[in-house]
């Protein structure tokens, strides 16, 4: 990548931090080109601790699960596995777990930390941060791949309230975001939104409408990023009912 395409993507970046990455750029690609590249890097910025969480259960060592987290990220940004995945390519979250089930065979045969990783490329990965997570959110079940998907969604669903925040807080409205948060689940309970209306200094009616458009934008940023996440953005509405059935079960 050169210099200037590379500033003009920090420019970007810089002005948007949740400027949408497109898993279909990367599938499009086959995992080649500078485009292509730097969405996939984002795209496992973006959603490692669901992997981080597959991989704790299966292995309970802290310490090597972050070893083999890591390991398995340089490798898929190496893009040596994106052509080879092609019943799975249609999903991020279909084709992380698919390639990391790879990794992990592949990776019982070796021995050691130090085999692991070498010269490959390394992402940031706050472990204590997603320690503390696994400590709090994965203690559910046993299975591994039901964490992963639970994590999966939880993982999502942060990155759209936290993109909802921004816009809000960017527009001076962050106090009817930390107030009307609790609102975007469904219908408030009898005499919460006056009381919220009452912490904001506006009419309840105003409070109801503020609310209400909170909700639909929080609808337009879900779908966005699960969108993102698929090859073909019509699979959107299926990949919905995916995720909250995964949480609802």
């Amino acid at each position: 990548m050169d210099h200037a395409s590379h500033s003009s993507r920090s420019d970007a970046a810089s002005c948007d931090p949740f400027a949408t990455t497109r898993w279909s750029v990367v599938v499009a690609a086959r995992g080649s080109g500078d485009e292509s590249a730097a969405a996939l890097e984002d795209l496992c910025q973006a959603y490692w601790y669901p992997i981080y969480a597959y991989i704790r259960r299966r292995s309970r060592d802290i310490h090597e699960a972050q070893d083999l987290t890591q390991a398995f990220f340089g490798q898929i940004l190496e893009q040596r596995t994106i052509a080879a995945a092609d019943q799975q390519r249609g999903r991020f979250r279909a084709f992380l777990l698919t390639a990391c089930r790879r990794f992990l065979i592949n990776e019982s045969e070796r021995t050691g930390a130090a085999k692991r990783g070498g010269g490959r490329r390394v992402l940031s990965l706050d472990f204590e941060l997603g320690e503390s997570r696994y400590g709090t959110q994965a203690v559910d079940t046993e299975n591994p791949e039901r964490i992963y998907e639970q994590q999966w969604a939880l993982t999502l669903l942060g990155r759209v309230l936290e993109r909802l925040q921004h816009e809000m807080t960017s527009k001076g409205k962050s106090d009817q975001f930390d107030v009307l948060k609790v609102f975007l689940s469904g219908t408030p309970r009898d005499g919460s939104l006056a009381a919220a209306a009452g912490q904001l200094g506006m009419s309840e009616g105003a409070a109801k409408v503020a609310a209400h458009r909170m909700r639909q934008r929080y609808r337009e940023l879900l779908r966005g990023e699960i969108a993102a996440t698929l090859a073909d953005p019509s699979e959107t509405e299926d990949e919905i009912r995916s995720l909250f059935a995964v949480l609802g079960g």
